[in-house]
């Protein structure tokens, strides 16, 4: 087995090469505080997708998303925008502000509000626009590093991320995440590694990150070895499972992981299951923080309702609690609700496995005429293509 190496994201090393992915409604700073925790603070947490168009316009909420709490370091901000001179304005103003230590883009996004207006993973079909956007981000960046995250294309007849990723190179892109799917495939079907070792072999010249389904600790350090890639992005396997960065960080470093096993420590494979005691009390910490963030304890809780399914994946929870704490609405309630469960039920088999959206062969809301000429921008961008507001 070989021992990877730091992951360089200009002048920030990234160790173990881990990256929580931007997952718009999910990855704001209270989970990304739970991440930071179980991983002792390695790795690098992105922000969920902030829209140029809202950040420039200095939108209530955009300028909410964009808080980081003084322990994270680097500050990490994922912006969407199709919008040459928008997207060049907004990371101005992040340099100009002090608002974060690195950028990156969104040219993956898959869902149709995101799509129908030339964004997300439709946008690297348009060449030229996908240059304009890139030069504009970098050229105003200064001395922060601009990454970029994408998919393989649009669909199968629609591949982009070869080209995409050589225009990449030549604009100045610091590194390239790439997601093994299509948009038509959103999250189903089985990511495409062989794509990740044909983009790095593609693009020696920057660090490659792989994405797509990393379920665990030994599925990353798998995709590190099987496509060369130079990290790793974890999106969905996360999701109600903030201790899989803490699994991650032993996969990296144990001596195990590398090949040198040493007696009396935790082998390759054996990661963290905690029973239900332990992941109620995280549910609470994690709807806690959200109340404190948003300054509502109500809010927080209404908020962290979605995390709840992800949590209790495989324990056995009967229907009519799943539907009480699909309704809960303080602090108080959630945790009177978690103690009338069996909590000395230990971590249920198969719980690490997929979880979240699974849906494929989606068809791509695209704008008319947009798959005509990947070179033609010519009015293909509406004057509302930029959202005005920014993550879930």
């Amino acid at each position: 087995m070989t021992a990877f190496s730091p992951l360089a994201i200009g002048p920030h090393i990234v160790q173990p090469p881990v990256v929580l992915a931007p997952m718009a409604g999910i990855t704001n700073a209270p989970f990304r505080t739970l991440c930071r925790e179980f991983s002792g603070g390695k790795g690098l947490f992105v922000s969920e997708m902030i829209t140029t168009r809202a950040l420039v316009e200095r939108n209530e909420k955009t300028m909410q998303l964009i808080h980081f709490d003084e322990t994270e370091k680097p500050r990490s901000i994922q912006l969407y925008g199709v919008d040459p001179v928008t997207v060049g304005k907004a990371v101005r103003m992040i340099v100009d502000e002090d608002l974060a230590d690195h950028i990156d883009l969104n040219f993956g996004c898959p869902v149709p509000k995101v799509t129908r207006k030339g964004g997300g993973s439709a946008l690297p079909f348009k060449r030229p626009l996908l240059r304009a956007i890139l030069n504009e981000a970098v050229g105003n960046a200064g001395d922060l590093p601009v990454t970029m995250k994408m998919r393989k294309g649009i669909d199968d007849d629609h591949i982009t991320y070869l080209d995409a990723g050589r225009i990449a190179v030549e604009e100045g892109v610091t590194a390239i995440a790439l997601h093994g799917r299509t948009a038509a495939q959103h999250y189903g079907g089985t990511a495409d590694w062989d794509a990740i070792a044909r983009l790095k072999e593609h693009v020696p010249e920057i660090p490659v990150l792989g994405n797509g389904d990393i379920w665990s600790a030994d599925d990353a350090l798998r995709m590190m070895r099987e496509t060369g890639c130079d990290g790793v992005v974890v999106g969905r396997g996360c999701l109600g499972r903030p201790w899989l960065f803490g699994d991650l960080v032993a996969g990296f470093e144990v001596p195990q992981a590398l090949g040198f096993a040493r007696a009396g420590e935790t082998p390759i494979g054996a990661y963290a299951t905690p029973g239900l005691r332990t992941v109620a009390d995280v549910m609470v910490r994690h709807a806690t923080l959200l109340g404190e963030w948003i300054g509502d304890e109500t809010r927080g809780v209404i908020d962290f309702r979605k995390h709840v399914a992800w949590y209790l994946k495989g324990f056995s929870v009967g229907s009519e609690m799943r539907k009480r704490l699909a309704i809960t609405s303080s602090l108080d309630e959630l945790s009177a609700q978690l103690s009338e469960l069996d909590l000395d039920q230990s971590w249920p088999a198969g719980a690490d496995g997929p979880r979240g959206r699974t849906s494929g062969n989606n068809r791509v809301v695209l704008p008319d005429g947009w798959l005509k000429d990947p070179y033609d921008c010519s009015a293909m961008v509406s004057a509302d293509a930029e959202l005005d507001t920014s993550g879930g």
